[in-house]
């Protein structure tokens, strides 16, 4: 799965082709976890229990992400190839997506969504993987900022499938199906990737003392761990706000509907792709990888705080803008510099899969955490909580930013 020619950088058109199947699979989700789905549970549970309804999704569907994950991406690395899982993964998702329009209780649902998360990171899993085949070192910064792209791509099309009179709630699945589809195929077939040699280089050491020897090890164990916990810190917030930025807009305004919504995610994440490419190319020529993620947690920090204190519709879009901002430029370019710190390129696909845990145990942690804190001390109290994760995420940061 790797070449030769050290250093040789990737071809552009493999990059953006890459970038825009990354956009496919965050289309295949984005709309589906955060308008789609919550509607159609607001509908089937009528006056009945929505939010917990959607805890409890959130919750199975997160098991099946994680051990899907680590098996697709450990089978991509043993078969050779991850091409044969990209179209297997893409054929089932979309199925199941079809599958969600046949579902008439809680049950069901769990199920079907149970069969999504199967296939989606049937697909997932390899293609990160792919990317840390290709991909060099000094063009991951340049890598990460176009994965910048996805989430609001993501975004886009959770507003365009939710436009009035467009398409009705069952066709938007399809739809979306569709979406992913023309976004995935283009990289499967005309992606065509120059063979490069990509072994990750862990983030440089500190200096060993006078009279001991250095530990490149010990070190990279904790670039992984600092890299690991900043993500989870991170995520942990995102995963909230992913389920419940529609409730709690609903909460300070009743009127505040599903396209408004999707618009706010549209706004915010498109907003972000361009800082988050200078943050990539400034990353790769100066050779500063950590430094934007620091920086980025610090500014998601200051946003959740801000959200804590909003009282207003317009005040709270405007903090939430400032963490969606942050939030999207750090995971974006964690998601490329994260390729740095992976000890073996045999194993690249399932180390990947105990990373992704960082995206799927928040969706275990916060269904419960919310049910327990929104109740007795709002939504403010949420979001404080979180603003101390994320800036525990700076902190774990800091080291491999000062030496980076």
């Amino acid at each position: 799965m790797t070449g030769a020619a050290a250093g040789r950088p990737q071809s552009l058109r493999f990059l953006l082709l890459y970038a825009l199947a990354w956009a496919g699979c965050s289309i295949a989700y984005v709309p589906f976890l955060t308008i789609l789905l919550p509607v159609r549970v607001s509908h089937m549970a009528g006056h009945g229990p929505d939010v917990a309804w959607l805890a409890y999704i959130a919750f199975f569907g997160a098991i099946a992400s994680s051990i899907a994950n680590i098996v697709f991406g450990a089978l991509s690395d043993r078969s050779g190839q991850r091409g044969g899982w990209i179209w297997a993964g893409l054929a089932l998702s979309s199925a199941a997506l079809w599958a969600v329009t046949q579902a008439h209780g809680l049950s069901s649902l769990i199920a079907i969504i149970l069969v999504w998360q199967v296939g989606l990171n049937m697909m997932l899993a390899p293609l990160a993987a792919w990317a840390g085949d290709c991909v060099p070192d000094r063009q991951k910064g340049l890598l990460g900022g176009l994965l910048a792209f996805a989430p609001g791509l993501g975004a886009v099309s959770g507003a365009v499938v939710t436009l009035p009179g467009l398409a009705s709630a069952d066709a938007r699945l399809a739809l979306v199906a569709v979406l992913v589809a023309a976004c995935v195929v283009p990289v499967l077939v005309m992606g065509a990737p120059v063979a490069v040699d990509c072994a990750s280089t862990a983030i440089p050491a500190p200096p060993a003392a006078a009279h001991g020897p250095a530990q490149p090890r010990l070190a990279g164990r904790d670039a992984l761990r600092r890299m690991w916990c900043a993500r989870l810190a991170v995520q942990v917030a995102e995963a909230a706000l992913f389920s419940y930025l529609y409730f709690w807009f609903r909460s300070l305004d009743p009127a505040m509907g599903d396209n408004p919504t999707a618009r706010v995610f549209s706004v915010v994440l498109i907003v972000s792709v361009p800082a988050a490419l200078l943050a990539g190319r400034w990353a790769d020529r100066r050779d500063r990888p950590i430094v934007p993620l620091f920086a980025c947690a610090l500014l998601a920090t200051l946003g959740l705080g801000a959200m804590a204190l909003a009282r207003s519709l317009t005040l709270a879009m405007g903090a939430y803008a400032l963490f969606g901002f942050a939030s999207t430029i750090f995971l974006s370019l964690h998601s490329a510099q994260t390729l740095r710190v992976l000890p073996r390129s045999d194993r690249r696909g399932r180390d990947l899969g105990f990373f992704n845990l960082t995206n799927t145990v928040p969706s275990l942690i916060m269904p419960w955490l919310t049910l327990g804190i929104v109740p007795s001390l709002g939504f403010s109290g949420l979001f404080l909580l979180l603003a101390g994760l994320s800036l525990l995420a700076a902190i774990a940061l800091a080291p491999l930013s000062s030496r980076s």
